[in-house]
């Protein structure tokens, strides 16, 4: 597939929403401009042209560029639609985060709801959309200074084969393990200055469980001047799978004020969890779950639709099991195949509806279970186009989650391939700052790293 057009800014944009499609055209030429309020695009498509007009009052530059981009997928989709009988659960939206579409509706004193008709959401998603702003309240919360804090722990016990990250086995990098950890000690003493109002702090991975003891308890030793930490603040550790977990692990948890941990499965099926390159079994998550009981932790369960070879009957039983845990907080994740996964080399994309009816299926099931979505994600490359949502018993939903989806809180984030961000309502800006992504290359610019963040966050 080719693509023309008169403007680079849309470029990217175009392409996207042709994407969304399995059947594509050969060619798509594009020409926009915009005179007197008017928001033209024409399209030639496969040697048949279409022209469209648009008027939508523009209030300024912002707003100019998000109806300059609206308008050309739009009408792009529309086209394409028709052309394939096709239609897509999310319609013409490509963006990540259909929620915070939906708060710029409302806080510009409008229902969103008639946008995400326009825009051929379906009817099922918007109020998806809709029950997870509801969720929301009393946690979303737009305003300067809210800092949350992410430590980023890229260490593995292996590579799952649908794993695009930078992690790899950690009896490959556990080398690296002494020189990371001293540069997180410095990250974290250089950056207790740049938080304000602390909202949440999270340890990420990787699995940081697949570090020692030892090693674990110099990074929450490391995390715990960060903002002043006191007993309250939400502290996650995204524990991970549950063949490393022990009880000197979940003792240090609790010992320095930890109160929300992950325990990621990702399927209740053994034959899956062979296929994808796991190295535990469904009896272990159960073991780690219980030995995790007795903290009181707040517990959140990750699975993914769209595994290898995963059946749909087979899905739906472990969103069942994974109610039956109890589990405060249930993830949903729909298949995602990006460049490094080794899946992503077996099949060039999932097309296969039956993704589609695990997905709908995870939501009417935790639905009668009393879950609530609190907070969603879109990605590029996702099987059947879907979407990840987290899932919460009342009062229990993750406001680092919230923060971080909805792009309403500053991220002080510290690690390789740590992505930052300050977040300036006033002005409608996120600006990023993003660290090295492989471990030798952090650790040679640690330094440096810890000079140009100060700044970015002064």
């Amino acid at each position: 597939m080719t693509l023309n057009t008169n403007c680079t800014f849309l470029e990217n944009e175009l392409l996207d929403a042709a994407r969304l499609f399995k059947n594509r055209p050969e060619t798509i030429i594009h020409a926009f401009r915009f005179e007197n309020g008017v928001f033209y695009n024409a399209f030639e498509v496969d040697g048949k042209c279409y022209a469209f007009e648009d008027i939508e009052p523009v209030e300024n530059e912002l707003v100019f560029k998000r109806l300059e981009r609206r308008f050309a997928k739009l009408r792009l989709y529309e086209i394409l639609s028709e052309s394939y009988g096709e239609r897509m659960p999310w319609g013409a939206l490509t963006g990540i985060r259909p929620t915070k579409l939906a708060y710029t509706e409302m806080e510009s004193g409008r229902d969103f709801v008639p946008l995400f008709q326009r825009m051929h959401v379906s009817d099922e998603n918007t109020e998806l959309v809709r029950r997870t702003i509801e969720t929301q309240k009393g946690i979303y919360e737009k305003k300067d200074g809210n800092t949350d804090v992410f430590v980023s722990l890229p260490f593995c016990p292996s590579k799952c084969a649908y794993c695009s990250f930078i992690t790899a086995p950690i009896e490959k990098t556990r080398g690296f393990l002494p020189a990371y950890l001293d540069c997180l000690d410095k990250e974290l003493l250089a950056a207790k200055d740049s938080v304000h109002n602390l909202r949440s702090v999270y340890i990420g991975g990787g699995t940081p469980f697949a570090l020692d003891a030892p090693y674990l308890q110099r990074v929450l030793q490391a995390v715990a001047p960060i903002g002043q930490l006191k007993k309250g603040v939400e502290y996650t550790v995204e524990a991970g799978r549950p063949d490393v977990f022990d009880e000197e692990k979940l003792r240090l948890l609790k010992d320095f004020g930890v109160n929300r941990i992950c325990i990621n499965p990702q399927t209740f099926s053994d034959e899956t969890l062979k296929k994808i390159g796991r190295k535990h079994t469904v009896a272990d998550f159960y073991r780690a779950y219980e030995m995790s009981e007795k903290y009181g932790f707040i517990v959140n369960i990750d699975l993914i639709a769209g595994l290898t070879d995963e059946t749909y009957d087979t899905f739906c039983k472990g969103v069942e099991s994974a109610v039956a845990t109890g589990a405060d907080n249930i993830t949903v994740h729909c298949l995602s195949l990006k460049s490094g996964a080794k899946m992503k080399e077996e099949i060039s994309y999932i097309e296969d509806e039956r993704i589609s009816d695990m997905v709908l299926a995870s939501r009417r099931i935790l639905s009668r279970a009393g879950y609530q979505p609190y907070y969603m994600y879109r990605q590029k490359y996702q099987a059947g186009n879907n979407e990840n949502v987290g899932w919460t018993k009342a009062g229990k939903a993750c406001v680092y989650n919230i923060d971080v989806m909805e792009e309403t809180a500053d991220n002080l984030a510290v690690g390789a391939n740590a992505i930052s961000k300050r977040v300036f309502t006033q002005l409608g800006r996120i600006d990023r700052f993003a660290s090295q992504k492989d471990l030798k290359t952090y650790i040679e610019n640690i330094d440096e790293i810890i000079v140009k963040k100060r700044k970015f966050f002064e």
